[in-house]
């Protein structure tokens, strides 16, 4: 009894700090918001989501080598269509003199010209990130603009993605802020509670956002959808306090009302959280790292909510007080009560039928098909460069590049894989050092003797001797010197590099027209050198006609690996392009699928656990949630569609952490309501009154899941959009229709495997008027009490027998209050030598109260 009192009053201490001081915390919250603001334009965003993978991924590590050993011009797929053939070939002029252009790939074969369709593969001066090639795909846009045209590239892409993404989402959060307004008039009781409750989860969403730079960088799916699931996810908790406020300013003045409710609030909303935030912190726990990303940035989202509705809100409240007093209307959200007729009529069928669903849902998500590659992802809004890749394709077919990264050096080696990959029939090309043609006799590679150099380079003899004699010098190998120069065969590629060095070093002296031809040579030698071989490796840029992603593509690469591993025996042979990148994804699938699936009801059930004292209730709670994602995800499976493997991972755990709470708030008003009647008649008030709660939330994550889905323009993004709509939707339904029958079904259960023993019995006989109460009540009066109280009630009452604790007991006095049946005034209190004390029932008028018999002082 003591520990209760010193609870309640230290929550009530707590809330009464933060009324007092509302103005230095407005002070705080406003320098909080500057920063903010400031530090939105810091955030760095990653629109490339392989920089999620494992690093020691084989995509991670091939990536990492070709940024530090090669060089990567940009590159971009120009279709132009309707246009003939002799005006698509002057075209290649006016795209080469463009600054920053490289070079312009164009010919008559059906790789370049089709129907009345023109595609130029462009080379850019430039790397991808670099300006110069942004510029010049700009240039080349502007050029193109009165042609019908389409362009593929990764040039600029970012940029363009992430300005498209971020039109969507501010189109989305408007829509999804006009929704929750709408649902809010339905749903509170005055009108000005809806501007309390947007400006509590806008400066949440601002702290969130701006704080995101403390990450440095964040990924750009994390970044467009975090700020609508942080309003889906915890504006519930506003409502819960604004609930709590309406109630007790019934009786009291505004800022007592606040710090009553406030301290209230702090516990239920601090436990309510928890199970949203374990769904997130199981997402950190993946190998994929965006994961982790999108984890990391919900929690603190949630956070943030709560520091908002605990401190600054209250203070709001008090701003807005005398336009809630005068804005008030009733609340259009009606009761279901069929809902929980319907389910006493069905508790014996339900469940079974349940069950039944469950193991089909369960075989038939199981077997739902994946996918990982983004461009494989079929979304309701597809952006500019989804349509050109489509159209190009269709028009030329798919190109799927692969790179192969084998040991430097081994230009035999070289030559005899890249001519065994060539055979394959998959794939259109193979470049590499080793056939590079420089006439038609000799490769890069190829090892020539001095003579033939001397022809092939029109160089004298002597000179061509003396160059031969100082490479070798050059390679600490001297044997060639002494033995003779003349049979040193050394490779082409080698040998011009260093013919060029020597005359740089003035070694060597050439004619003008040889100078120019060397210049022109060594550039594109250099040029070649750096795109294809690095410090430790060089790489062949493959072409396959293959899908980027399936049985099939992988296993090419099996078999393409397998051939350089026939030529580097014990080397480390390394793949990389987007088929790798979705096999690791792949790879990592299974583990973080289990990872997320474990840790998410493990963290559940814990909460639960310890929430309701009772081990079988968590179970059925969580199997239900856990129901609804596999029905979730048999839907598609169903149709026959493919699922993106980020949404299901991601909205798993979401659906989880989120959703159970629509579950808790049903089971915890249940228990509560079935101390105080018949279980049949408990349910049915439980529906009722859990309804507008689980409306609010869950109309308007349901509604931002479906408006992510239908107007994002990223793939990835739009994915997690309808997968997290449906499955709250699904989820709502459960709870409702279901849970409810569970619950009853499960009745014997769940009072088995409680913790504290309940043997309240429901033989009370109603008692009504004006009473003195002494010790502790549990139940509704005017909102949920749980406290230890001496004074009296208007009301009526149902009186039913509770365990007690021996040598305490609560006591009820009628005052002037009447038993139905004889008309006299009654004391209702217990007897020590029985060791049980009485226990109230229902009240009507004001709420409902349950003394429990726990303690209190004899009246």
């Amino acid at each position: 009894m003591e520990e209760k009192k010193e609870k309640g009053n230290f929550w009530l201490t707590v809330a009464t700090f933060i009324v007092n001081k509302r103005k230095a915390i407005y002070v705080l919250f406003f320098i909080a918001i500057i920063y903010s603001i400031v530090s939105v334009n810091k955030v760095s965003v990653n629109q490339d989501i392989t920089k999620y993978l494992p690093a020691d991924s084989e995509t991670n590590r091939g990536l990492n080598l070709m940024e530090e050993q090669f060089l990567t011009y940009g590159s971009a797929r120009v279709m132009v269509s309707n246009i003939t053939y002799t005006d698509a070939q002057k075209l290649v002029d006016e795209l080469e003199a463009v600054k920053g252009v490289k070079e312009v790939a164009f010919d008559d074969s059906e790789d370049h010209y089709t129907g009345t369709n023109a595609l130029y593969d462009i080379t850019f001066s430039g790397e991808e990130e670099e300006q110069v090639s942004k510029d010049a795909m700009n240039a080349v846009r502007e050029m193109l603009a009165d042609y019908d045209t389409y362009v593929s590239t990764e040039v600029g892409a970012e940029e363009e993605t992430s300005k498209a993404l971020a039109k969507d989402m501010n189109l989305i959060l408007v829509l999804a802020v006009i929704i929750i307004v709408a649902v809010l008039l339905l749903s509170t009781k005055a009108y000005m509670e809806i501007p309390v409750l947007l400006i509590t989860f806008g400066v949440a969403a601002i702290l969130n956002k701006g704080t995101n730079y403390w990450l440095g960088t964040i990924s750009s799916v994390t970044d467009s959808i975090a700020v609508v699931l942080q309003l889906a996810l915890a504006i519930d908790y506003a409502i819960i306090l604004c609930d709590r406020f309406m109630e007790e300013h019934e009786t009291m003045d505004a800022e007592s009302a606040v710090k009553v409710a406030l301290s209230k609030a702090i516990p239920e909303i601090s436990a309510s959280s928890l199970t949203t935030i374990s769904g997130m912190v199981a997402m950190m726990f993946m190998q994929f790292r965006l994961g982790y990303d999108m984890g990391i940035v919900l929690v603190k989202a949630i956070i943030f909510s709560l520091v908002s509705v605990f401190l600054l809100m209250p203070g709001i409240l008090l701003l807005f007080a005398k336009g809630i007093d005068n804005s008030h209307h009733r609340c259009y959200v009606p009761n279901i009560t069929f809902a929980g007729k319907l389910a006493n009529k069905t508790k014996y069928i339900i469940p079974p039928l349940f069950v039944l669903v469950l193991v089909f849902a369960f075989f038939k998500s199981s077997g739902c098909e994946y996918i990982y590659d983004t461009s494989s992802v079929e979304s309701a809004k597809k952006s500019e460069s989804k349509i050109a890749q489509e159209k190009i394709e269709g028009a030329f077919g798919t190109s799927n590049q692969l790179v192969v990264m084998v040991p430097k050096g081994n230009y035999e080696a070289e030559e005899k894989a890249l001519k065994e990959i060539e055979k394959l029939d998959y794939v259109d090309s193979a470049l590499g050092l080793a056939n590079v043609s420089i006439n038609d006799d000799y490769v890069l590679t190829d090892k020539i003797s001095p003579r033939d150099f001397s022809e092939l380079a029109d160089l004298d003899i002597e000179i061509v001797r003396l160059l031969y004699v100082a490479y070798a010098y050059n390679q600490e190998q001297y044997g060639p010197v002494f033995t003779g120069i003349d049979e040193y065969d050394v490779p082409i590629i080698d040998m011009f590099l260093f013919l060029y060095d020597q005359y740089e070093q003035g070694y060597v002296t050439l004619d003008d027209e040889m100078d120019k031809n060397l210049n022109e040579l060594y550039d594109t030698l250099h040029d070649a050198k750096q795109q294809l071989q690095g410090e430790d490796y060089s790489r062949f840029v493959l072409s396959l006609r293959l899908p980027v992603e399936g049985e099939e593509t992988y296993a090419a690469m099996d078999e393409i690996r397998g051939i350089c591993k026939r030529f580097y025996p014990g080397k480390d042979v390394i793949l990389v392009g987007n088929s790798t990148s979705d096999h690791d994804l792949m790879s990592s699938f299974g583990s973080d699928n289990l990872i997320i699936s474990i840790l998410t009801a493990l963290f559940v059930m814990i909460i639960l656990f310890f929430t309701f004292q009772s081990a079988g209730l968590p179970v059925l709670l969580v199997l239900t949630i856990q129901g609804s994602i596999w029905i979730n995800f048999s839907v598609p499976a169903l149709s026959g569609e493919p699922v993106f493997f980020i949404a299901y991972l991601i909205v798993s755990a979401i659906q989880m952490g989120a959703t159970i709470d629509y579950a808790i708030v049903i089971s915890n008003r249940y228990l509560q309501l079935k101390q105080l009647m018949p279980i049949k008649d408990a349910i049915v008030e439980t529906l009722n009154q859990s309804f507008p709660t689980i409306f609010t939330s869950g109309s308007i994550l349901t509604c931002a899941g479906f408006l992510i889905g239908r107007i994002a323009s990223d793939a990835t993004v739009a994915s997690i959009g309808i997968a997290l709509g449906r499955g709250t939707l699904i989820s709502i339904i459960l709870v409702l229709f279901v849970l409810p029958q569970i619950l009853l079904f499960g009745d014997y259960i769940i009072e088995k495997t409680a913790l504290t023993i309940n043997l309240s019995k429901y033989n009370a006989r109603e008692i009504g008027g004006r009473m003195s109460v002494t010790g502790h009540v549990k139940g509704y009066i005017q909102g949920e009490i749980d406290a230890d109280i001496k004074g009296s009630f208007q009301g009526k009452m149902n009186a039913s027998l509770e365990t007690w604790v021996p040598g305490k007991q609560t006591n009820i006095d009628m005052l002037d209050g009447q038993v139905p049946g004889d008309g006299a005034a009654e004391d209702i209190g217990s007897t020590e030598d029985s060791g049980i004390s009485e226990d109230i029932g229902s009240t009507e008028g004001c709420g409902s109260a349950e003394a429990v018999g726990k303690g209190g002082d004899e009246e």
